[in-house]
């Protein structure tokens, strides 16, 4: 189904010549790559140094079915892993269970317990192959789970690379995968932080996300400022509970949306990467020049695929994925050009692969640092979007803060409005979006598209709830119950969380098990915003 594609948020690109910057300082607001306030890219050689990881975001029916398309990405060049969890165990629901009925392994794939995340990284060496996780509300299980699939691989966690996305917040303006009530999300995020400061030194241990944000109808503004709103409350959160500033933004990464709009993308990543930098100095004091720093990974924007004449997304995902690497982008996914109808097929795949490593090694992008650096429009678009995000970020503290602004729904409105004049915008064919408003293949209105789709197997779901079974009648129920208690236990006194959730999932406690666990100190969160 076809997504509203965002009419450009902030000024139209008109910049001219120098006049047009206004107050603008070189080096004040660009200066070096690898320097403060890094507009430039984090890195001093950025892509002539190292070329951004090449992740595919993948997973889907079986740990065996996706630990085959793994197998074959990396044989096929991808440098990391990125694991899609289907809706129950983002939910911390195990498969047998009522409300999981006929959506277990159809957006990601089902993982129940630890017998699940063994056969999905079977074969896969943990210690040289980084991992990134889009997990939130269950995020604390699923990193429990892989700590213990390393162990059992002989890898000590301190030999573990990757990020759990762990970005709960954004949850309850723009994709609505949570459990708890958000402060007591916001604990496990910070017991998360805590675990990894002390036992994953390699770990991402969160990636604020963006990307949700923007799908769910934000301006590139909105997506900057928003972004940043959160990572705000999570610093907050972790300085409050005893954190160091600098240890903790060391190990902050983000995840950005690459949308239509080529310019205003590759300003927008520019200006978050400021805007942070300035942040963190400027508001937490961070002195470390890691602390500072955004990192990002970078998805394709999967609201601009069309099911109308979908070969034509192979072009927009290439012209996305080229904004996000001027942009600086430290690592990037792009979608099939299926992903409007379905799961991606293992050709689509391979094409979505294949047109980042073309950018990589055919282009020429990657031997020049910063290639748009200066240029009148960037840089005035870049100024442009990091003031409207400034102005943004102030209402938010002028409502009493991130967590207030949620729980009012201030967020959650702003975005709807914004998605809301986005569809006006093409339905009156102010927007053009080539297939569906303009340029239409009359002759095959109403045929289905002429490529394949992949299809989940409905046996998926039968065979998955007969593993989870099979794991809860093997395992020892007093072993089992005793590590339940101490989950039951840490979320009662304050303790962290993660030491007792691995030995549970050890114990082979399932992931509902635990979130049921959880369920019962914490309560449910129910949304009571009406758009």
């Amino acid at each position: 189904m076809f997504m509203a594609s965002r009419p450009s948020s902030s000024s139209p690109h008109l910049a001219r010549t120098p006049d047009d910057l206004g107050s603008w300082d070189p080096l004040r607001d660009l200066g070096f790559p690898g320097e403060f306030p890094y507009t430039r890219g984090i890195q001093p050689t950025m892509y002539r140094g190292r070329l951004w990881t090449m992740r595919q975001y993948a997973g889907f029916a079986t740990a065996a079915e996706s630990n085959a398309r793994y197998r074959y990405l990396l044989e096929q060049g991808v440098s990391g892993l990125s694991v899609a969890f289907d809706l129950p165990t983002q939910m911390g629901y195990d498969s047998d269970h009522p409300l999981a009925a006929g959506e277990v392994g159809k957006v990601g794939v089902a993982i129940d317990s630890i017998e699940d995340i063994a056969t999905l990284f079977d074969g896969i060496p943990l210690d040289r192959v980084s991992t990134s996780m889009t997990i939130n509300a269950t995020a604390i299980i699923l990193l429990a789970l892989y700590v213990a699939e390393a162990r059992r691989q002989g890898v000590a966690p301190a030999a573990l690379s990757g990020t759990v996305q762990n970005d709960i917040l954004k949850e309850y303006v723009a994709r609505g995968t949570y459990i708890y009530p958000p402060r007591a999300s916001l604990r496990i995020v910070t017991d998360i932080f805590a675990y990894c400061e002390q036992s994953l030194p390699q770990w991402n241990t969160i990636s604020i996300s963006g990307y949700h944000i923007r799908e769910a109808g934000s301006t590139a503004v909105q997506e900057v400022a928003f972004t940043l709103a959160n990572a705000i409350a999570y610093v907050d959160a972790a300085v409050a509970s005893g954190l160091d500033v600098n240890r903790v933004g060391r190990r902050l990464s983000f995840f950005f949306n690459a949308h239509n709009d080529f310019l205003e993308e590759i300003a927008k990543f520019r200006a978050a990467r400021r805007l942070w930098a300035r942040l963190m100095r400027e508001r937490f004091g961070a002195t470390d020049p890691r602390a500072q720093q955004l990192r990002f990974h970078t998805q394709t924007a999967g609201s601009t695929l069309t099911a109308q004449q979908p070969d034509n997304n192979v072009v927009r995902v290439a012209l996305q994925a080229l904004a996000a690497v001027l942009g600086g982008t430290q690592s990037l996914h792009c979608n099939g050009r299926d992903e409007a109808l379905a799961l991606p097929t293992e050709e689509s795949a391979r094409i979505a692969l294949r047109t980042q490593q073309i950018i990589a090694h055919e282009s020429g992008v990657a031997n020049t640092v910063d290639p748009v650096a200066g240029s009148w429009a960037i840089e005035r678009l870049t100024d442009d979007i990091e003031h409207q995000a400034r102005e943004t970020l102030a209402r938010i503290e002028h409502a009493g803060g991130t967590l207030a602004a949620i729980e009012a729904g201030l967020i959650q409105r702003e975005i709807q409005d914004a998605a809301y004049r986005a569809q006006l915008a093409i339905d009156g064919g102010e927007a053009v979006v080539v297939g569906v408003n303009r340029f239409t293949d009359h002759a095959a209105d109403g045929q289905a598209p002429s490529i394949e789709v992949f299809q989940v197997d409905p046996e998926v779901e039968r065979q998955q709830i007969a593993r989870v079974r099979a794991v809860r009648a093997g395992r020892s129920r007093n072993a089992w119950q005793r590590a339940l208690d101490q989950v039951t236990a840490a979320a009662r006194d304050g303790r962290n969380l993660v030491p007792p959730i691995v030995d549970a999932v050890e114990a082979r406690a399932t992931v509902g098990e635990i979130a049921d666990a959880l369920r019962a100190e914490f309560g449910e969160y129910r949304d009571t915003f009406e758009g």
